[in-house]
């Protein structure tokens, strides 16, 4: 089969399409013959070499959509040739991928697995962190970090599904703007200096309920300075690759019954598996009823998404792309 594989810490020039031995399901996993991959900044991440998140030669992919080949000792619930959606464990970016059955779920009749391949990640990462982390109830205002990303056009489309609440973005250039604003963000405003005055006008000095923060820390003290009383900061994944500081002084969150979260989908697909299906499970169920649509940006095949992620790393990407990757 045919697989993407990255070679050493870089950008397209790491990256190849090369053959590899088909995976072997074993006992509750099953392999899938991969439709679509989603592309996620986690794949940058392991590019570039952040730590913890490859080893090389590293093989990314941590959402797919398509149809079961293969069933493991022990695995019910599934047949062959079923539609599904799912996290494989990793190398998602190949002909064949492999997956623990607790974390692949039952694509409904009608969605395109197209739309599918968001879910496992992208959208399941969105719900939990509105519901999970964010602890998000109907009114909040809830601002979020690149909200001309996946994740930031996922939160925009949920947010009113739950409920309904004011949604503000921040954005890293100008040109970013009106994606944000065409997605629901009003205001979209650039990271800048003039941040926190903007924020505090269009909240009428109030704060912010909520902020969705995937910078790691590097915004953390912004965050804080925009929370409304009460207000909770979910803090996941590290899109810059600085270093992380320690947290601040707990008499700073004590003052503003302030809460400060993390949030890791690996870590949840690795220790509680039935909460990233469930939540995936969900996303599939707001697509199939027509209460959710989640447009997507198609990669012509394996081939094509090394440059994919070049626009994802240079901060130049749109909405979530998927790679076409059978048929």
């Amino acid at each position: 089969m045919r697989t993407l594989v990255m070679t050493a810490p870089g950008g397209a020039e790491s990256s190849s399409v090369v053959e590899a031995a088909e995976p072997t399901p074993g006992p509750g996993e099953l392999t899938i013959d991969v439709a679509y991959a989603g592309l996620n900044f986690v794949d940058v991440m392991a590019r570039r070499g952040d730590a913890g998140y490859a080893t090389w030669p590293h093989r990314p992919g941590l959402e797919v959509s398509g149809t079961v080949r293969a069933l493991g000792p022990g695995v019910t619930g599934f047949t062959v040739g079923d539609r599904v959606a799912a996290v494989p464990k990793g190398a998602g970016m190949s002909e064949v991928a492999l997956s623990r059955a607790e974390l692949t779920v039952p694509v409904p009749d009608g969605i395109p697995l197209a739309e599918a391949a968001a879910t496992p990640l992208g959208l399941a990462t969105s719900l939990l962190l509105l519901t999970d982390a964010g602890r998000f109830t109907p009114g909040d205002t809830v601002l979020v970090h690149s909200a001309s990303g996946g994740i930031g056009n996922a939160i925009a489309r949920l947010v009113p599904l739950l409920g309904g609440g004011r949604l503000i973005g921040t954005v890293g250039r100008p040109e970013k703007i009106a994606e944000a604003e065409s997605a629901g963000y009003s205001p979209a405003l650039v990271r800048d200096t003039g941040l926190t005055e903007a924020v505090h006008a269009a909240t009428d000095g109030r704060g912010v309920d909520l902020i969705l923060d995937p910078l790691g820390t590097t915004a953390l003290n912004l965050d804080l300075d925009l929370a409304a009383p009460g207000g909770r900061v979910a803090l996941f994944g590290n899109a810059t690759g600085a270093p992380v500081e320690a947290l601040p002084p707990v008499g700073r969150l004590l003052r503003g019954n302030l809460t400060v979260t993390g949030f890791s989908h690996r870590g949840l697909a690795a220790t509680a598996p039935t909460r990233v299906a469930a939540a995936t499970s969900r996303i599939l169920g707001f697509l199939a009823e027509g209460k959710l649509a989640m447009p997507v940006t198609e990669v012509a095949g394996l081939a094509g998404i090394p440059a994919a992620h070049d626009l994802l790393a240079a901060g130049r990407g749109t909405g979530k792309y998927v790679a076409r990757i059978g048929g």
